[in-house]
């Protein structure tokens, strides 16, 4: 019942909060080790969280773990999203029409990201993925704004959110040194006012 109501009782990333103020916080992070997936969302029937299946097996969250020991991994949170446009190597169909409106010569690749427990403390001791599309490394610590939100984080609110924060930040004198993750922190039937989402920005 605890998940329906947004209770957050896995392990989550360790972080330093180094000032916070209305609009956002600067938190510091220790180094971590992923599991990443990168595909375009027309691989999965136009699911922009088609990676999900992907990695829940990598880590035996739906069955069997798929991976060389095998070994279950503890499931954490937040469930890290990042979006880039990338030119179109083949014809792809999609649903509905892109973002801004015009057709050009790009679709979009999500990444999506697990963080594994803080045992693994390196890449090389996590269990080796099957599936060759799942990626195993290590993602160094550093500093990010941060805003948190509550609610449905889809694309559209994320986006908002990230564009909102770096207006803060720049205006604050912090310099961006990256894109904008998402990330998520409860499954899909948390009620969505109780769900916990941020927007992260790497910054110098």
């Amino acid at each position: 019942m605890g998940m329906i109501f947004g209770k957050i009782s896995v392990e989550t990333p360790k972080y330093q909060v180094l000032h916070a103020c209305a609009d956002y916080e600067i938190r510091h992070y220790a180094p971590s080790v992923v599991a990443e997936v990168t595909y375009t969302p027309s691989q999965f029937n136009g699911r922009r969280d088609g990676g999900f299946s992907v990695l829940a097996g990598y880590i035996g969250a739906l069955g069997d773990p798929q991976n060389a020991k095998p070994e279950k991994i503890a499931m954490t949170a937040p469930v890290i999203t990042k979006s880039e446009k990338i030119a179109m190597t083949a014809p792809v169909i999609t649903q509905g029409p892109p973002r801004g409106g015009g057709g050009g010569g790009e679709e979009e690749a999500v990444t999506m990201r697990f963080v594994l427990p803080a045992k693994y403390g390196k890449a090389e001791e996590a269990p080796r993925p099957l599936d060759e599309r799942v990626v195993v490394r290590e993602e160094e610590g550093g500093k990010y704004g941060v805003v948190r939100f509550s609610g449905v984080a889809t694309e559209g609110v994320a986006r908002e959110k990230a564009e909102k924060l770096r207006e803060w930040l720049e205006r604050d004198g912090h310099k961006v040194a990256g894109e904008w993750v998402l990330a998520r922190y409860n499954p899909p039937w948390t009620v969505p006012p109780l769900r916990t989402n941020e927007v992260l920005i790497p910054i110098e």
